[in-house]
């Protein structure tokens, strides 16, 4: 049953665990820290026989790990598997990946960096240039759920950005099959190169490459434990987009908010994993029990049932707060990846709001719109990282220089204080770069 709780300690100290599950828990249980190093110890392995052996330690992988044996050839989905996907997705939901493939794209071109120059006095130009990375790897999980909006929130905004060479990765399923969502998906989104690899030996081939599969600059997407610990592991040799957590929501509801549509809130994000967590604050002590009772009566014929009790029972909480104002603190130290405002002034509790990765305002905003076609990116930051970092976007893909041109009359003006930090800091031929261009040769 999900947990209720009115003291504002006891609260914080709940939310607290919740948002370090991700160090602290496997499936629905609490384990061991050891449990966790036991798992990286095996990623660290599978990272290092990949860039050994390349293609052939995939197949080896593929082959213990997802149960399917596979040749080299295999490993990247034919143009006709390709063709095939269209015709095995009905056209209502074919409709749906267009609708949202426009909205997304649409939502992230207005997001594009823009280079920029300003000429400042004694002929002194700065200004910064935007660049796409040259290779993009997008990360599709499997298993539980086909995901055809991950493939399209990864894969749109690296296409917005002019990256030349964006890949797929996705772990095969039975008979070495992947969903046809998912490749249709794919392909509205402008990737035709697909490789059936997943885990963390699909992240290994995208960070230092195989005979089969390029290596990138750019690691983006979800994925289990292994795959976040193979992303931390790899960071350095490539760039990530970030280390995803279970996902999560908090819902901040007052008097005003119906108890059915956030019972089935809290239910959507518990049905991700057993570690989702699904958090309700509400000054309003009839509406925590209404909502308590319909999540009940919602889980009783829910297909997805014991996974979604799973998460309710470990990481589900209602916590009944003296005011909105004590939710929007107790929210922003728990600085959630999606907050939803299921309150009669959702505008106005926004400006207390400082750490969320994607905010829901009003009682006719689920967080079902921002996951499949509202247009921001649904990959967001988890496990309290709102509190500095920023959904997947355009920029991940994007890297800027920085652009500097000065005069000789400016480099004239400043060459007596760049000397002086140069002396400073003991580096005395920084000095001598400026002094020998301002006071000319020393030769006679």
């Amino acid at each position: 049953m999900l947990r209720i709780i009115t003291q504002q300690a006891e609260a914080q100290t709940e939310l607290r665990r919740i948002c370090d599950r991700l160090s602290g828990a496997t499936d629905a249980n609490r384990t061991p820290q050891d449990q966790i190093v036991h798992k990286e110890s095996t990623v660290r392995e599978v990272l290092q026989a990949v860039q050994r052996q390349g293609d052939k330690a995939l197949l080896h992988y593929t082959e213990e790990f997802d149960r399917q044996i596979l040749s080299a050839e295999q490993l990247r989905v034919s143009g006709s598997e390709l063709d095939a996907a269209y015709q095995q997705v009905s056209k209502e939901l074919l409709d749906a990946i267009q609708l949202a493939t426009r909205r997304i794209e649409a939502f992230h071109q207005q997001r594009i960096p823009k280079s920029w120059v300003q000429f400042d006095d004694d002929d002194v130009v700065l200004g910064k240039r935007y660049t796409p990375v040259d290779r993009a790897g997008i990360y599709v999980p499997g298993g539980r759920a086909s995901y055809p909006s991950t493939v399209l929130m990864n894969a749109i905004p690296a296409k917005v950005a002019k990256v030349p060479r964006i890949v797929m990765v996705t772990p095969p399923g039975p008979d070495k099959a992947i969903n046809p969502a998912v490749l249709v998906a794919a392909q509205e989104a402008g990737i035709q190169e697909i490789y059936r690899v997943g885990g963390a030996q699909a992240i290994a081939a995208l960070a230092y490459g195989t005979e089969t599969i390029p290596k990138v600059d750019v690691i983006t997407g979800p994925g289990n434990i292994y795959v976040t610990l193979a992303k931390k592991l790899v960071f350095g040799t490539v760039g990530i987009d970030s280390l995803a957590g279970p996902s999560e929501v908090l819902v901040i509801a007052d008097e005003s908010a119906n108890p059915v549509h956030i019972a089935a809130d809290l239910l959507a994000q518990a049905e991700h994993d057993p570690m989702a967590a699904a958090i309700l604050l509400t000054p309003d002590a009839q509406l925590a029990k209404k909502v308590q009772k319909e999540v009940e009566w919602q889980l009783k014929d829910h297909p997805r049932r014991l996974l979604t009790e799973k998460a309710i029972a470990h990481y589900g909480l209602i916590v009944i707060v003296d005011s909105l104002e004590v939710a929007a603190e107790l929210s922003n130290e728990f600085a959630p990846e999606h907050l939803e405002l299921e309150i009669a002034e959702p505008w106005d509790l926004l400006e207390k709001i400082r750490h969320a990765g994607a905010i829901f305002l009003g009682h006719s905003t689920p967080e079902a719109v921002g996951d499949y076609l509202a247009g921001p990116n649904h990959t967001l930051p988890t496990s309290g990282a709102a509190r500095y970092a920023s959904p997947l976007g355009v920029e991940t893909f994007m890297k800027h220089s920085s652009l500097i041109q000065y005069s000789s009359t400016a480099l004239d003006k400043v060459s007596a204080a760049i000397q002086a930090l140069a002396q400073a800091e003991g580096l005395p031929s920084h000095a001598d770069s400026v002094r020998l261009r301002t006071e000319g040769d020393l030769e006679d």
